[in-house]
């Protein structure tokens, strides 16, 4: 595509978050520094306090009350050596860590949990804390890392966990490798007192959301904004403008909120992202269940971007 000129003014400009996106606001302190320190990483597994979040097949522990915390010593019989341990950071001084059970077929029959069940966390956002959420996502994000990182993308020899789970260490070749987000734009496209939003055959039935996609090698986040869009609707887009953003660890995406300027209104499907699309009015999107369609979750940054657009008037 040829490069669009943009406004210096952005018609965006009055358009600002209203609250934070979830999954962000970790209270966590990493303390990367000692993720090195075998030392420090073994009395933080021996505290007291110590806080386990397991995840089985990308799932979090969950009882009708809320998250599953562990303390190390109940992780005994689970069958977890040294590499299995994952640490998080300090929660109010608290060590947490989170470790992979994807080597138990069913590891309710070992976990004392009675009453429990494994959820998505997308699932169970109503049982969760800001704080919990944005913890959740943090393991659920380093343990998929993990697990796809088993073997050397560089000379194919298997990697062991250092550094407290944060390093994949080839034992090949030598290389390290590090945890990875992939960056994502998702924006609302707007034109007058109109959004664009598509539906995606993955989607829930009825779903429409804003359009997203990943960002390609030697191309700003603006350009994307304004590639994505043209190559599954055919909409050209002028002015961008940022909102916020928000880890989306399903799998291992960083998501990149924006608001952009549509400059033309016929919709075209350039490729097979996309079942439909259609622009919707402020009305429609304020009352959607009445008007026959569902926004996306409340936990997304689509709904925020949906949300805010609709609080500025």
């Amino acid at each position: 595509m040829r490069r669009t000129l943009v406004p210096q003014t952005s018609p965006f400009s009055r358009i600002s978050p209203t609250r934070a996106n979830v999954y962000t606001g970790s209270p966590l302190d990493r303390v990367a520094e000692r993720r090195g320190d075998d030392g420090y990483i073994a009395a933080a597994l021996a505290a007291p306090q110590a806080l386990v979040a397991p995840i089985w097949r990308a799932q979090s522990l969950f009882r009708a009350e809320g998250v599953r915390f562990f303390s190390p010593a109940d992780t005994v019989g689970w069958g977890i050596t040294e590499q299995h341990w994952i640490f998080l950071g300090l929660w109010h001084e608290r060590p947490v860590f989170t470790l992979d059970l994807n080597h138990l077929e069913d590891p309710l029959t070992v976990l004392a949990a009675p009453g429990a069940e494994f959820a998505d966390i997308r699932h169970r956002g109503g049982l969760l804390t800001p704080d919990e959420g944005s913890i959740l996502a943090h393991a659920r994000g380093l343990v998929h890392w993990q697990s796809r990182t088993r073997f050397c993308g560089v000379c194919g020899s298997a990697c062991v966990p250092q550094s407290a789970g944060h390093v994949m260490h080839c034992t090949g070749c030598g290389t390290d490798h590090f945890p990875r987000s992939d960056p994502a734009v998702i924006m609302l496209v707007v034109r007058d007192d109109r959004v664009l939003l598509g539906h995606a055959s993955r989607f829930k039935e009825g779903m429409y959301s804003t359009l997203a996609g990943f960002v390609e090698p030697g191309e700003s986040l603006e350009e994307a904004v304004r590639r994505e869009v043209f190559e599954e609707t055919g909409v050209k887009v002028g002015a961008v403008g940022y909102h916020s953003s928000q880890p989306w660890p399903f799998p291992q995406s960083l998501m990149l909120g924006f608001y952009a300027e549509g400059l033309s209104e016929e919709i075209t499907f350039h490729d097979a992202e996309l079942a439909d699309a259609r622009w919707f009015t402020r009305a429609m999107c304020l009352d959607p269940e009445a008007h026959g369609f569902l926004l996306p979750g409340p936990d997304s940054i689509a709904r925020r971007l949906i949300e805010d657009w609709l609080t500025a008037g």
